[in-house]
């Protein structure tokens, strides 16, 4: 199928290399401790995953863990109000919004913000469906900037 908002067509089939999913040279343990730690300090799930990947050379936590990395943070007790990628598409929004409000004549920009709003409707109705965000939850993007500044 191709993606939706260019006309490239995607890839399918996993291409993670299988030296990769080896045992780690550090304990699950111990990964798990660096995982809370890092949590602790703030970090974002993403981040924490490349650090993991760059310090302890543990290029897929999956294998290791036996678990992926949102369910582990979830477990310890570090699961946000809004999914990870929601948020980011949320800051996205709210930082296009911010330009275009001086430069409102940027008609490319405009285009752009209505590709990442549709994206933020889309994955906010399989959240909804999911049980993972309220059924009454609705994107607003005064209500996204104000969330924004928040976090």
């Amino acid at each position: 199928m191709a993606r939706l908002h260019t006309r490239r067509h995607g890839r399918s089939k996993s291409r993670k290399p299988m030296d990769s999913q080896a045992k780690a040279d550090v304990s699950k343990q111990k990964i798990e401790e660096e995982i809370v730690a890092y949590a602790k300090q703030g970090m974002k799930g993403a981040l924490i995953g490349q650090k993991l990947k760059n310090e302890n050379k543990v290029g897929y936590l999956k294998p290791v863990l036996g678990k992926r990395l949102a369910v582990l943070l979830n477990e310890k007790g570090f699961k946000g109000d809004i999914p990870a990628d929601l948020m980011d598409l949320m800051r996205k929004a709210v930082n296009m919004r911010k330009y275009l409000a001086a430069n409102h004549r940027d008609v490319h920009n405009t285009v752009r913000l209505h590709r990442v709003e549709s994206k933020i409707w889309r994955l906010g109705k399989y959240y909804r469906n999911s049980g993972r965000l309220p059924i009454d939850w609705k994107y607003d993007p005064e209500q996204a900037a104000l969330i924004i500044k928040e976090a």
